[in-house]
């Protein structure tokens, strides 16, 4: 069965935004079995579609491609400098308070290297900061299991940081299948993240774009 077509968020000669599901790699892996993504799907449709950055294949959202070798040179520089604005909605075990100010995880990161591929907070890691902001709790569930939504929005790009610093604070994401206990495994069905903004500023056209999808999953009302 051929893979669906991809409904692009955003579609020019020079990029494109697209929204991936939970449970699809970005690119391919190892294996038969892991060749079917989103990079290859795109590239049966746009076969100049290059990879820019990634997310989990946990992970649902917004992913920007480029379209051609000079569009992922100046897409790449742009996240490494810092100056793609990221956000993320999750589901996260117990009750955090909610705030009109933003609270910061300092929390540097570092491979688990006897649980490869997993990460750790380390004090010898590389820096890693997370912005975080709490929308509301909610009570579900016969066993009346307390959950809060919140926002993220990391300021680094360290591979699984935003599930490994909600951990180090105590509240792992709800389904995170890596990092929580096997009772928050339990309490969904996927991993309770979602990559909901992409903001940039057009590297050819020079004009601020910004993108946003919501997540399928939260019980909370949107800001």
């Amino acid at each position: 069965m051929n893979p669906p077509h991809l409904l692009p968020i955003h579609e020019d000669p020079y990029l494109l935004v697209l929204e991936k599901p939970a449970g699809l790699l970005c690119v391919p892996g190892r294996g038969d079995d892991k060749q079917d993504c989103l990079s290859t799907r795109a590239m049966r449709q746009w076969p100049d579609a290059l990879v820019v950055h990634r997310l989990d294949m946990a992970t649902s959202g917004l992913v920007v491609m480029a379209r051609g070798l000079a569009m992922q040179r100046a897409l790449s520089a742009a996240f490494a400098e810092r100056r793609v604005h990221k956000r993320y909605e999750a589901i996260v075990d117990g009750v955090l308070p909610v705030k009109e100010e933003w609270s910061l995880i300092d929390a540097p990161l570092m491979a688990d290297w006897p649980r490869r591929p997993l990460q750790k907070a380390d004090p010898a890691g590389k820096p890693s900061l997370t912005r975080w902001r709490a929308l509301g709790s909610s009570v579900q569930g016969d066993e009346l299991r307390e959950s809060t939504h919140v926002l993220l929005e990391p300021e680094t790009g360290r591979s699984h940081q935003l599930r490994v610093h909600m951990l180090s604070i105590g509240h792992p994401i709800l389904g995170d299948a890596l990092y929580a206990d096997a009772a928050v495994q339990a309490r969904a069905p996927r991993l309770m993240l979602h990559a909901s903004a992409l903001g940039f500023v057009h590297p050819v056209t020079q004009q601020a774009l910004c993108f946003n999808s919501a997540p399928d999953f939260s019980p909370f009302s949107r800001p």
